[in-house]
């Protein structure tokens, strides 16, 4: 009986330490898993950013093709261009 009772022992010993080993196998493996989807949620955000920059650049350039007026506005005011017989006056912030 004492042998059977060393080996239940043994056994059990055993079952405890893969339960164990399985627990913080998974509890590392969970906050992996947490960190992963925090990470998609940081990049769906960036792109849902980044598609709304797009959607407005791409908005910017559809007006430069197709609208003089505006292709004018934005020489004048980002090269500082000027029809002749203009002046162009600039003061110090």
């Amino acid at each position: 009986m004492n042998l059977r009772r060393f080996i239940f022992t043994v056994y059990l010993g055993a079952f405890f330490a893969l339960a164990a080993a399985a627990g913080v196998f998974f509890w590392q493996t969970r906050a992996e898993y947490d960190r992963l989807r925090q990470q998609q949620v940081e990049s769906q955000r960036r792109l849902q950013d980044l598609e709304q920059r797009l959607a407005e650049q791409e908005k910017v350039l559809e007006r430069l093709r197709t609208d003089p007026a505006y292709v004018e506005k934005v020489i004048r005011q980002q090269l500082g261009y000027a029809k002749p017989d203009e002046y162009i006056f600039r003061f110090p912030p």
